[in-house]
């Protein structure tokens, strides 16, 4: 059986006991969550699609970590000038593992 949530403005195909990074959650380690805004559920030959989202469905997952992903550089330059910047980034995120998926 799978899902397709939607969270921090993207969407992921989740089944049970597989662990995803999202966007940062507020959470500790351990803590449980649930994910509302399931857009598909699929159960072998059978999916139910929702318009926009399946209405009494939801997934339940458990915060594994609170991290921060790889760091990001960017350069800005202008040519013929002595202007140069470097500067870095790294997104807060969240992995979460997923523990039951609840139709309706």
């Amino acid at each position: 059986m799978f899902a397709v949530i939607r969270t921090g403005g993207k969407q992921y195909r989740v089944a049970g006991g597989q662990e995803i990074v999202v966007e940062k959650l507020a959470g500790e380690v351990g803590a449980k969550l649930e994910f509302g805004d399931v857009l598909m559920i699929g159960d072998g030959a059978k999916v139910n699609v929702g318009s926009p989202v399946i209405k009494g469905a939801r997934v339940t997952a458990e915060v594994v970590a609170q991290s921060r992903g790889p760091k990001i550089v960017t350069i800005k330059k202008k040519p013929r000038n002595t202007y140069r910047r470097k500067l870095g980034h790294r997104q807060h995120q969240t992995v979460v593992r997923i523990n039951d998926i609840l139709a309706s």
